[in-house]
């Protein structure tokens, strides 16, 4: 039976209505994007990175004559302390002028990190003496970590690797902890400050470009680096808290060789230039742990039974020229030495993802104590200038060892 002509009038303008229903869709959603709270969420999912900041520039050095500090004056790109503002209710540690902070992490006879230790496992000496921990955190807090990205042109070959690993250590934190990226050559250039932007993150990684910075000549100066991410990133800044290194260890700045002398100011030279003391001091007095990558090979000789029983002396004495260790890895093992850290090398794992999940267990599974120092003799405060030598045993659990810094020091008071 033919269709009426009602019939076929319905069924045009149906028809009609579906032809153009996509349109009618997709001005909808155009209508929706463009919205105030879809132009939010555009905005929201385009975060940009900050533009390098270079940490160096202007800084002018002081040594104080009366107690041989070096001070670093205020920078020409930011104050000292200003790239890291108070995280409210961040960190749990408020630290006294007598109080001292000790990060350390466990490992058991296996080299595997030991977690699930209490305050009894512990016990803290400060010049021999023994101390009353009165802090104590079993890595509830978030961490903060520094990546400090070699990218001098004698990396060159090997940025990319270097890159990688940096990915694969953000991978293996945890996700509350806060990361800041710093890439340097000649300069320190700060990619991104404490952040828990993990998309900001990795886009700071893959910002570092060792063939950006061919033209920033002048050498490599990789302590300055260290010692300006400790200045600016860390200052006020309380809880675990770690510089992770990737270097060749060849830095042209501060003149360092196997003689120890070269270590600190030394006689007919200009006072008021940085120093290895300077900077492990400036380490020391933050309680930041360096662990530190080595690009070169690991030195027959500094197996990781050797390193463990030098861990309580300085590695630059005149008996260094007998171990047949450059000066520049000699200094970069000094340096994990006195901070609590680490030295590893780039190469020894099959994987680098393997490496630097080494590294973020060791972060994750950290204990940090705290102590007000006491003499044996006298139980009133007892912090004298200079240099205090530390030591954590762990007791209950056998083999285990506990890695920390080597020493505190106390400045003069004002």
């Amino acid at each position: 039976m033919p269709p009426s002509a009602a019939s076929r009038y319905r069924r045009r303008t149906f028809f009609r209505a579906f032809r153009f229903a996509p349109l009618i869709f997709w001005a909808g959603v155009a209508s929706i994007s463009l919205s105030p709270i879809g132009l939010h969420s555009q905005t929201l999912q385009k975060k940009k990175l900050p533009r390098p900041r270079k940490l160096d520039a202007g800084v002018v050095w002081h040594r104080d004559p009366a107690t041989g500090e070096l001070i670093a004056g205020a920078s020409g790109g930011v104050a000292a302390g200003s790239l890291n503002p108070a995280q409210p209710g961040a960190h749990a540690i408020r630290v006294a002028t007598e109080f001292v902070p000790v990060t350390c992490s466990v490992a058991d006879a296996g080299g595997g990190a030991l977690a699930g230790l209490t305050r009894e496992n512990f016990r803290v000496y400060d010049d021999g003496a023994a101390q009353a921990i009165t802090y104590f955190d079993a890595s509830t807090l978030p961490a903060a970590v520094a990546l400090v990205i070699d990218a001098s042109p004698s990396v060159l070959r090997e940025s990319e690797e270097m890159k990688d690993a940096a990915r694969a250590l953000v991978d293996a934190l945890s996700p509350t902890d806060q990361v800041a990226v710093v890439d340097f050559s000649a300069h320190t250039y700060l990619q991104l400050p404490f952040s828990t932007d993990w998309g900001l993150i990795r886009q700071a990684v893959a910002r570092v470009d060792a063939r950006q910075l061919l033209g920033d000549t002048g050498g490599s100066n990789i302590y300055q680096s260290v010692f300006l991410a400790a200045r600016e990133l860390f200052a006020g800044r309380t809880g675990r808290k770690a510089i992770v290194l990737l270097s060749d260890g060849q830095d042209s700045g501060l003149g360092l060789t196997l003689d120890p002398a070269s270590a600190s100011p030394q006689p007919g030279r200009p006072s008021d230039r940085l120093t290895f003391d300077d900077v492990a001091r400036a380490l020391d007095a933050a309680d930041i742990q360096v662990f530190a990558v080595s690009t070169e090979g690991r030195p027959k000789i500094m197996t990781a039974d050797w390193l463990a029983a030098h861990s309580s002396d300085t590695l630059v004495t005149p008996a260094a020229r007998k171990w047949d260790i450059p000066a520049y890895t000699l200094y970069l093992a000094e340096l994990v030495r006195r901070s609590g850290g680490q030295l590893y090398f780039l190469r020894e794992t099959e994987t680098l993802a393997e490496t630097f999940r080494q590294i973020a267990r060791r972060i994750r599974a950290e204990y940090t104590l705290g102590f007000t120092p006491r003499t044996n003799t006298d139980m009133s405060a007892a912090s004298r200038t200079g240099w205090h030598s530390l030591r954590v045993e762990v007791v209950g659990h056998g083999d285990a060892t506990a890695e920390h810094r080597a020493a505190y020091y106390v400045p003069a008071a004002d």
